[in-house]
């Protein structure tokens, strides 16, 4: 082990527009939040691989000599980080009894961190460690939870193996890794990812990595460094809903009305763009009640073509009428059909809503200029 103990966290994430049309090559924009997840790993001299995830009652350990015994044989430290093991990945479902494919969130959550755990170990004697992780973030309302996680352990894993540097240096508050370590971070934290959805965009990683706001398109990600600090009211419907359940609503949907869905996209792809270039110009030029008045229409027709689109839900139209009533404008984000919304809130804005929906929260878009884990 490199270090003996280190504390790492990376923040939740929330999709401004494009959610859904991303997905059929469209601009999407996505923002970390200021609620974040935190990580500790503790080096022990006790022969043991604990993992502690208070939030979700998971609490296990190990003997590192049985952990050991799952790598496959003459399989050394993964260089490849662009794809997963499958034979590990099948090794892992069959030692947490999820074989079957069937895995709830403790079970994910183990499995990503086994899977980093003995990936970047593997191939020498495995070190006894503790790692306990707490989250400000809801799990399952599309708030980037789980890549929150995957960061944290990627971070944590790779500077406990040396592959990248300790996180603070004397007299420094916070970590600053250089970019190549970023992208090694995020390289990881897509493993993670990719065990516990399978097939992810790689959005919420990038952001829980580098922070601030990104610009999403077919792929290519492009951290957008210069935003002005939005606040936002952020609501969980505490509704649940399957993301994969969805996104396929939305391509059945698109199959059965091609030519008015792909306009619709198209006018989502034009709002993400008008958006970036509305938060553009509020960094160049004196902020002024118009732009807010550009932003809350655009939130106004995301969400209408959101519903047309077949994700709303009625807890996400109690939110935006009660919200709208008192002039605030609402959208939901991430998959919708339930989960978070986020509702504007200009400068100085005092908020004094009741919504009966679910459980709001204050928290900033941008917290910092740029969030690291």
């Amino acid at each position: 082990m490199h270090i003996r103990e280190c504390i790492v966290s990376a923040p939740g994430k929330a999709i401004l527009h494009g959610e859904h049309a991303v997905v059929h090559g469209k601009v999407a924009l996505t923002v970390s939040l200021n609620l974040r997840t935190y990580l500790k790993l503790k080096a022990t001299n006790s022969g043991k691989v604990c993992i502690n995830l208070p939030n979700i009652d998971t609490f296990l350990c190990w003997d590192a000599s049985e952990l050991k015994d799952l790598l496959p044989l003459s399989r050394g430290k993964q260089e490849d980080v662009k794809r997963l093991d499958p034979e590990l990945v099948k090794r892992l479902r069959d030692f947490v009894g999820a074989a079957n494919g069937n895995l709830d969130t403790s079970n994910m959550a183990t499995l990503g961190f086994l899977y980093i755990y003995l990936s970047l170990f593997g191939s020498g004697e495995l070190p006894s460690l503790t790692i306990s992780v707490w989250s400000e973030l809801p799990t399952g309302a599309g708030l980037g939870s789980s890549a929150a996680y995957s960061v944290c352990l990627a971070a944590s894993l790779l500077c406990a193996s040396g592959a990248i540097p300790a996180p603070l240096k004397e007299l420094e508050p916070t970590a600053r890794w250089c970019q190549e370590d970023l992208e090694l971070i995020n390289s990881w934290a897509f493993q993670g990812e990719m065990i516990i959805h399978g097939n992810p965009s790689g959005v919420d990683n990038a952001v829980g990595t580098w922070g601030g706001m990104l610009r999403f398109l077919a792929g290519r990600i492009i951290p957008l460094s210069r935003v002005p600090l939005l606040r936002i009211l952020l609501t969980n419907t505490k509704v649940p809903r399957s993301t994969k359940v969805l996104v396929a609503r939305v391509k059945d949907k698109i199959n059965k009305f091609p030519t008015i869905l792909t306009s619709v996209l198209d006018s989502v792809d034009a709002i993400s763009c008008t958006c970036e270039k509305v938060l553009l110009e509020m960094t160049n030029e004196p902020i002024t009640g118009e732009h807010y008045n550009i932003l809350e229409e655009l939130i106004d027709i995301n969400q209408h073509h959101l519903n047309v689109m077949g994700v709303g839900h009625p807890a996400l139209d109690t939110l935006c009428r009660v919200t709208l009533a008192r002039g605030l404008h609402s959208k939901l984000t991430g998959a919708g059909g339930g989960g978070c919304a986020i509702t504007l809130l200009r400068p100085g804005q005092q908020v004094k809503v009741e919504i009966a929906v679910g459980e709001a929260v204050i928290c900033d878009l941008k917290d910092v200029e740029m969030s690291h884990p």
